[in-house]
């Protein structure tokens, strides 16, 4: 069944694809995320939505080549790196390291909702960049979507030190096995 405008996806569901939800201990900020992404999810594709199958079959990125890691094994793969790294800062440094970890985990689980707009599918099914896209890419959409559903500004900018780094982390190791593949 195709998403559609109609469907809203509440936690549970949208915890199906992204589990670390649920650590969001502030229900308003849990619900807030998941309807973020119920609506990027019903109204990416170029208006057509994706189903959760399309989600998990998405690449994780258009520009590594052919890699072993989808789209939403990324970004769970992000939220859980965001956690460890947290955690570990608060052991090392010993003091109170100002991280908010509720706005953290749902920062994680936003800093890539606009791909979902970002993407569609040309006319033999493949995932591309669509034209709203190239228009508009998925960190500019993404903060758009999440602020229209209140999502507090704190979070809309935690595409910062944490997350950054484990979003490269998977991307630079991404563009490596990429290559790889394309030497075989």
């Amino acid at each position: 069944m195709k998403a559609n405008e109609a469907t809203v996806y509440g936690v549970t569901k949208v915890a199906q694809l992204f589990p670390s939800i649920r650590k969001i201990k502030n229900r308003s900020l849990r619900e807030k995320v998941a309807a973020v992404w119920s609506e990027a999810i019903t109204t990416g594709c170029g208006g057509k939505g994706w189903t959760f199958s399309e989600l998990r079959a998405i690449k994780f990125t258009l520009l590594a080549g052919d890699i072993n890691m989808t789209f939403v094994e990324h970004l769970n793969s992000c939220v859980r790196q965001c956690i460890a790294i947290a955690d570990v800062l608060k052991k090392s440094f010993r003091c109170s390291i100002p991280i908010q970890r509720d706005y953290l985990i749902a920062g994680a689980l936003l800093a890539d909702v606009g791909k979902p707009l970002e993407y569609d599918k040309d006319s033999s099914g493949n995932v591309i960049q669509g034209k709203f896209g190239q228009q508009v890419r998925h960190p500019f959409s993404g903060v758009a979507l999440a602020y229209k559903h209140g999502i507090p500004g704190e979070v809309l900018h935690i595409e910062s030190i944490i997350f950054h780094h484990a979003d490269f982390v998977d991307f630079d190791i991404a563009k490596v096995l990429g290559k790889r593949a394309a030497k075989k």
